[in-house]
Order: structure tokens, then sequence, then C-alpha cells
């Protein structure tokens, strides 16, 4: 297997964000190049516990190569990360001392051309699975979604302003035959797009790629469903730490911790509240952790994250 190469994203705020404390049990959902798991390991040593998913089978044995030295002290799942709790279930684990959810795509599997990840690798499958074994690929999306639903799926989750002109282009072109190489997918997207308005963002399939592949993913869905259940999973003091890199996961989640800090429905004109809800915890994070321009120049990848961190109450 080739190496998975995969640069941990703002790992020093991530490793302070967490409050990692000797002896205590960590959740990385997202293990890829196990970069932050090892860090987790190290600086809770001697007795600290991780346990780690991921849908990548590659990811998987790469990182249990790399953690090998803290042999006792880990387990990797093969595991969707909204599935922790029947994780943990397994492992007899009720409660977390801090939990990590890093949302980018690994440098491995962005290079590797037959993932379909990127579209800089023009003769790849339209695959863009996280789970190779799923049966739900990019190419199932714009073959057989009907031109609408498409439409809807490159606005919302790309922010694409030529979405629905895309997505006509999509439908014209399976009339003859189907897709099946991201190069097709970028010839279409150059051709709906005006040539004036190809330079502004980037690359004119930047868009178009990730959200085909949030949409193949499930990822939003999985996100927005999760976060309410991570928090009840943190022992009193630990901290969810949560890297995002587009404004969609980012507004999910500045939301769901606002939420859990200040649960109150009541009207603002009462005197006290009568709705019962009381607060989970505290946001650290009141302005989302940026990376440096440093890390910036040494991983460009790294330009859009954003670190928010949530702690749960002492007495919560």
């Amino acid at each position: 297997m080739k190496d998975f190469s995969h640069i941990p994203v703002m790992l020093n705020e991530c490793i302070e964000g967490l409050n990692i404390k000797n002896g205590g049990i960590y959740f990385d959902g997202t293990v890829g190049g196990a970069g932050h798991s090892y860090e987790i390991l190290k600086n809770s040593s001697p007795d600290g516990r991780l346990i780690a998913t991921d849908l990548d089978e590659d990811a998987i044995s790469f990182a249990s190569a790399k953690l090998a030295e803290f042999e006792g002290r880990f387990k990797i799942y093969k595991s969707n990360y909204k599935d922790f709790e029947e994780v943990l279930n397994s492992e007899n684990i009720e409660f977390l001392d801090g939990a990590l959810l890093d949302f980018g795509v690994s440098s491995f599997q962005l290079d590797c051309e037959e993932r379909g990840f990127s579209y800089m690798k023009p003769n790849a499958p339209l695959d863009m699975r996280m789970d190779k074994t799923a049966p739900f690929t990019a190419e199932k999306i714009l073959n057989e979604y009907p031109q609408s639903e498409i439409a809807k799926i490159l606005k919302i989750y790309g922010e694409e302003k030529f979405a629905k002109n895309i997505a006509k282009h999509f439908v014209l072109a399976w009339m003859d035959r189907p897709l099946e190489t991201t190069g097709e997918l970028n010839d279409i997207i150059k051709a709906a797009i005006p040539a004036k308005m190809r330079k502004e963002g980037g690359h004119p399939s930047k868009r178009t790629f990730q959200a085909l592949r949030i949409e193949c993913n499930r990822e939003l869905e999985v996100l927005k469903n999760s976060l309410d259940e991570f928090i009840e999973m943190l022992n009193p003091g630990g901290r969810l730490c949560i890297i995002t890199f587009h404004s969609l996961e980012d507004r999910i989640v500045k939301s769901a911790f606002r939420e859990n800090e200040n649960p109150c429905i009541c009207p603002p004109e009462f005197p006290v509240c009568t709705c019962g809800r009381v607060s989970k915890g505290k946001v650290v994070t009141r302005k989302p952790i940026l990376p440096s321009e440093e890390e910036i120049n040494e991983n460009r990848r790294a330009k859009s994250a954003k670190l928010r961190v949530f702690e749960r109450h002492s007495g919560a």
C-alpha cells in the first residue's frame, strides 16, 4: 500500500483544545493518517486510551501501523463516526474525556486516482466514496438523479452559482451515454460556466466536486445528527473539538454548540426560564481557531480549516 500521506491540520491547536490528561479516554472520528491520534496517545500517556473510527480501509491499515508503539491503548474500528455509541459500547466505555472530528479529505484520498475525489485526476472513475464497499457513488448521482435534484445539491452543498446550468449540461451529456470519469465531469462544468467566471474561487470544478462528495457520503446529514450525542457522552470537563473545511459544516457546528450552551426556548420577555432546558456546557472558542500563515504555507489544504471547541459543564 502507498504511504497514507496526510498532514494533520492544526495539530497543536487540537491537542491544546482537547485539554488532554493522563489516563483519559478519547475518540478520533476520522483516524486518517493518525497524526492527531498519535499525539493524543502520546499526551495521555501512560494510561490514556483512544478509540478511533474510519471508513477507509487504507487509512485503518496505515494508522494501525503508525500507532503500534501504543499497543493495548488504542482500537480502530471500520465505522462511520456517527455510530460512535455502538463502538464505545463494544469497548464498555460510557463517557469520554474528549472527542475530535476532522472533516478534511486526506491527501492520500485526493491523490489516489481511482478514488475519484480530485478534479486534478482527469482519468479517475466517478467514485468519491469514503467507504469503498458502499454501493452509492458519485456516478450514480450524476446518471440517476433528476436535473432539479442535481442542481439543488450543487447550489446547497457546493454554493455553486451556476448550479442550474451545470445540472442541465450533465443531463444533456448522459442522454448520449453515462458519465464515467472525472475528466468528463470537468469538461461539462467548464462548458457550463461562462469563460470570464471560471477563474473565480479557484478551479471551476472545485465546488461541484465538493457538493458531489458531500451528497455521496451524506456528510452534512451525519454531522447534524451526531453533535448533541457527542456532547452528551462527554465527562464533566470533557471537550469536543471539530475541524471543518467549508461554511456549511461550520454553520452546523456553530449552531449546535450555541444551542447546547444556551438551550432555553423561553420568550425573551420572560423574567425567568420556565422551559426547564439546562445548559450542557460552554463554547470555548467564541470565534473559530484558524490555521497560522506558516501552516497554510506548508499545507495549502489547511487554508479553509476552522476549529471549534465545546466543553461539558463540570456539574452537567
